[in-house]
């Protein structure tokens, strides 16, 4: 099954494969589509940088692909991952560190 990148970026959740923890969010366009499965490794589109980045390139925090799953809508993208370090640019194990505190009245 392949999406329809005519509707613009596609939404990607990075997770880790092994204990399943949600690592990034991030976007990708279709020449990185093609590049993640091309190297079996993450790219992605940066939308403030508006150029291809693969994750890891620079830090050596690459993501090797383990499985790739399409939603039912064909526009959100799940990656399985292998990481090679952490996802966040922090530095944290995943960008998702920041927790919201219950409901507001």
């Amino acid at each position: 099954m392949e999406t329809d990148f005519t509707k613009g970026l596609l939404t990607t959740v990075v997770v880790d494969a092994t204990t399943k923890d949600v690592l990034m969010v991030a976007w990708m366009n279709e020449a990185s589509y093609r590049l993640t499965k091309q190297t079996g490794e993450t790219w992605f589109w940066s939308r403030s940088r508006q150029e291809l980045w693969h994750k890891g390139a620079t830090s050596g925090n690459t993501q090797v692909v383990k499985e790739m799953w399409l939603d039912c809508d064909q526009d959100t993208l799940l990656v399985k991952v292998d990481p090679a370090g952490p996802a966040c640019h922090t530095g944290a194990r995943s960008c998702f560190f920041n927790q919201v505190q219950g409901k507001e009245d």
